[in-house]
C-alpha cells in the first residue's frame, strides 16, 4: 500500500490544502486545533473566531487505486461566541481551544468542543427526507384551522436535498476558574475529564449543572504555587485511569479507583536532569506542553520545548526514548527567552499502530520519528508545494495540532488558516 523508498523511508506528498492561500489573513481564521475521528473519516478544525469546520473523506479518493487522502467540508457552525464575566471583568474568547470526538453509536455523530471556559456537546446529523402532507400546518408551515380540515391524509416521506445539521446537546459551564487546556473523553464514552492550570473535573456527558473535582493543586497560599497543570488525558482502555503533566517536566498517573481526590498518584514519571546541562533555562524548557497516550494504552508521549520522549508505563525513572526536535535552538535560548518564544507551546501524537510520532516546530515545519528505524524526517507545510501528488522533500533545519489518521498514512497539519493534507505515495 506504501511507496518505500531504498533506504525503508515512506514517501510523503501533498494531497489537499483547504483555505486560502492569501498572506491576508484575519486573526478568526487562524486554525487553533485539528482532530481526526476515530475512524478517519472525518476531520474537525477549530479556529479563533469559535468556528468548527468537518471535513468529509471523500469516498471516490478512499476506493481509488492509488488510494487518495482527500477530505470535503462536510458541516460549518459557530460553536462559541465571545463572552464577558461580569464578576471578573473579563472577556472569554470564543477560540476554540480543543475538539474531542465521541465514538460513533448511531447515525448521528458526536463532538465536545472547548474554548477557555465553556465546554459544549454537539450533535451532527443528516437529514435526507423530509415530511409532506400534514393535516393541519401547510407546506409553508403556517397552522391550519382545524375547523376547515375536512378530510384527513396520510403524511409521506419524500427524499431531499442531503442537510447536516449541527445542533447543542450539552453545554457544560461555570466549573473552572481557570482556563481550559485539556479535555478527554473516557474509553466508557459516559464520562469525561476537563483540566486548567490548578484543578481537572470529571463530567458525566449526560448531566450538565455538576462535575467532581478530581485533581486540585491549588496550594492555599498562591505564593507558594510551584507548578500548574498543562496537559491531561484518559487512558484508552482502562476507565479508571489519567495522566496529567505539570510544568516541572514531570507526569502523574492517577487512578480513581484508589480515592475520589487523586490528588496522591500511582506513579510519577520524571527524568532526572543531568547536572552538566543546567543552565537557568532548564525549568521552562522542561515544561511539558503535551502528553498522548498510546492507542494500545502501554506507552505515552511528552513533549517539552526541545525534544519528544516516549515512556513506558511500567517505568518511571526515565524514558525509554528521546527524540530532539529542534536541538539547534539550544544555543539560542537566550534570545528565545527575550521574545518569549521559549514559552511557545507543541503538541505530539502517535500514527495509528503506535510506531511513529509526529511534532511541530517553526517555520510550518513538522517533524517525524520512526521508532522501528529510528529514522526522523523534517516537511514542511508549504504553499509552494500546494499541487496534488507534489513529493515532500526533507528539511535539513529542524504550531498548532497535526493529528495523525487512526489508521492509514493520511496527516493534517494546521498552518495560520489553512489545512495542509498529507499522505504517503503509492
Amino acid at each position: 500500500m506504501f511507496l518505500v523508498a531504498g533506504n525503508g523511508d515512506v514517501q510523503w506528498c501533498f494531497a489537499q490544502v483547504k483555505g486560502t492561500l492569501d498572506d491576508d489573513v484575519t486573526e478568526a481564521d487562524i486554525i487553533s486545533c485539528v482532530e481526526f475521528n476515530h475512524d478517519g473519516e472525518l476531520l474537525a478544525t477549530g479556529d479563533k473566531g469559535g468556528r468548527v469546520v468537518i471535513f468529509q473523506r471523500d469516498p471516490s479518493s478512499k476506493a481509488a487505486l492509488p488510494r487518495r487522502g482527500e477530505y470535503n467540508v462536510y458541516s460549518t457552525f459557530q460553536s462559541h461566541e465571545p463572552e464577558f464575566d461580569y464578576l471578573k471583568s473579563l472577556e472569554i474568547e470564543e477560540k476554540i481551544n480543543k475538539i474531542r470526538w465521541l465514538k460513533r453509536r448511531n447515525p448521528a455523530h458526536f463532538l465536545l468542543s472547548t474554548n477557555d471556559k465553556t465546554i459544549k456537546l454537539w450533535k451532527v446529523s443528516e437529514r435526507d427526507k423530509k415530511v409532506e402532507g400534514y393535516n393541519t400546518r401547510l407546506e409553508n408551515g403556517s397552522l391550519v384551522d382545524p375547523t376547515a380540515v375536512s378530510s384527513l391524509r396520510v403524511p409521506t416521506i419524500k427524499p431531499m436535498e442531503l442537510m447536516v445539521e449541527a445542533s447543542p446537546r450539552r453545554i457544560f459551564a461555570n466549573a473552572h476558574t481557570y482556563h481550559i487546556n485539556s479535555i478527554s473523553v473516557n474509553s466508557d464514552q459516559e464520562t469525561y475529564l476537563s483540566a486548567d492550570d490548578l484543578r481537572i473535573n470529571l463530567w458525566h456527558l449526560e448531566i450538565t449543572d455538576q462535575s467532581f473535582n478530581i485533581v486540585d493543586i491549588k496550594p492555599t497560599n498562591m505564593e507558594e504555587l510551584t507548578e500548574v497543570i498543562t496537559a491531561a488525558e484518559f487512558h484508552p482502555v482502562e476507565c479508571n485511569l489519567f495522566v496529567y503533566s505539570s510544568s516541572k517536566g514531570t507526569i502523574r498517573l492517577c487512578d480513581m479507583r484508589a480515592a475520589a481526590l487523586c490528588d496522591r498518584h500511582a506513579k510519577l514519571f520524571e527524568e532526572p536532569e543531568d547536572p552538566t546541562n543546567r543552565s537557568f533555562f532548564s525549568e521552562i524548557i522542561s515544561s511539558i506542553s503535551d502528553v498522548k497516550l498510546s492507542n494500545n494504552g502501554r506507552y505515552m508521549i511528552s513533549r517539552d520545548y526541545l525534544s519528544v520522549k516516549v515512556w513506558d508505563l511500567h517505568m518511571e525513572t526515565k524514558p525509554i526514548e528521546t527524540y530532539p526536535v529542534h536541538e539547534y535552538l539550544r544555543s539560542k535560548l537566550c534570545s528565545l527567552y527575550e521574545n518569549d518564544c521559549i514559552f511557545d507551546k507543541f503538541e505530539c501524537c502517535w500514527n495509528g499502530n503506535d510506531m511513529a510520532i509526529m511534532t511541530g516546530s517553526y517555520n510550518n515545519f513538522f517533524r517525524m520519528f520512526d521508532r522501528t528505524t529510528k529514522r526522523e524526517v523534517t516537511l514542511e507545510a508549504s504553499k509552494d508545494i500546494a499541487k496534488p501528488k507534489t513529493i515532500l522533500k526533507p528539511r535539513k533545519v529542524c504550531s498548532g495540532g497535526k493529528p495523525w489518521h487512526p489508521t492509514e498514512n493520511i496527516i493534517a497539519v494546521a498552518a495560520t488558516n489553512n489545512l495542509f493534507l498529507f499522505q504517503d505515495k503509492f
